[in-house]
């Protein structure tokens, strides 16, 4: 090694690792391709050795890369700890918070939400990363996290919200269609699935009723729903607000999940975090009736 190594370059080699991809790194970090080839480039000229091949079937880390990864990381995990520290210095209730939410939960409770805090809190802005993967709080890749799970067993700060109930749902045009549904165990009529595991269909409402469309984002099955393709088992919370559907009569609320507010201890003193979090905490206590009824 000819001079000290550039953290950035060792923070792009670590997203390139994890990604696989110079262009996947790329859109990661919301850098362009040769940005990252270059400090791919800059950072095996410092080793002196290469750290990945390049391969017709991607990159593969040569033993140089290997043997990087964990003082990487470690250096990594001390950058982080720097940036949290350093902004719990923060006063102010101002800047951008990262919350990183499912996107059932983006479904109109979002913007309900962020309707009252942006008026509470005009200095702060919001830029929500909706995905159903996990955020590693721990890594920075989100400030706030809003989940849904039974349990949460991160080593982060969490409270759990409230533990909403799902509904059936269907378009009124639907349930004229098929009017003997209670009757006949849903004889005829069709469920849109969450995913490829069936087996609560037979302890279902309608049991005879059969699976014909998977649509694992919630926003599909809304529409699916209500353009008449079946029933749908949605959070009432989301169920209930589309004028669109319909709770199906004489059917049952069933359980759902928790909702997680979840969020990394170093950030606890950040006033933009501390100002979220109680205004979410707050929020759902006051809507609780909304996801349990």
């Amino acid at each position: 090694m000819n001079k000290e190594m550039d953290w950035d370059h060792l923070r792009i080699f670590l997203t390139t690792m994890r990604t696989g991809s110079f262009r996947k790194a790329a859109e990661k970090l919301g850098v362009n391709h040769g940005t990252v080839h270059r400090a791919i480039s800059a950072l095996e000229t410092d080793l002196g050795t290469r750290i990945f091949d390049r391969t017709t079937s991607g990159l593969q880390l040569t033993q140089s890369g290997e043997a990087l990864i964990s003082p990487a990381e470690e250096i990594e995990t001390q950058a982080n700890n720097i940036s949290r520290k350093i902004s719990g210095l923060d006063l102010v209730p101002s800047g951008t918070i990262r919350l990183s939410l499912p996107p059932a939960l983006s479904h109109g409770l979002l913007s309900d939400m962020l309707r009252g805090f942006s008026n509470a809190y005009p200095e702060i802005s919001v830029r929500a990363i909706a995905t159903n993967r996990v955020s590693d709080l721990r890594r920075l890749e989100a400030d706030i996290s809003l989940r849904v799970a039974m349990n949460v067993d991160e080593d982060v700060l969490g409270r759990k919200l409230v533990k909403f109930v799902q509904a059936i749902y269907a378009s009124p045009a639907y349930l004229e269609e098929h009017p003997d549904l209670m009757n006949n165990g849903g004889q005829g009529a069709n469920w849109i699935a969450w995913n490829d595991r069936h087996d609560w269909v037979p302890n279902s409402a309608f049991p005879k009723a059969v699976v014909r469309h998977v649509l694992p984002e919630v926003s599909m099955q809304i529409e699916a729903a209500a353009q008449g393709l079946g029933l749908i088992k949605v959070p009432s919370f989301i169920g209930d607000v589309d004028p669109r559907l319909v709770r199906v009569p004489d059917t049952q609320l069933q359980p759902g999940y928790y909702i997680w507010l979840l969020y990394h201890g170093d950030l606890r003193r950040v006033s933009r975090v501390r100002a979220f979090v109680d205004f979410a905490v707050d929020y759902f206590a006051r809507n609780r009736r909304n996801f349990t009824e």
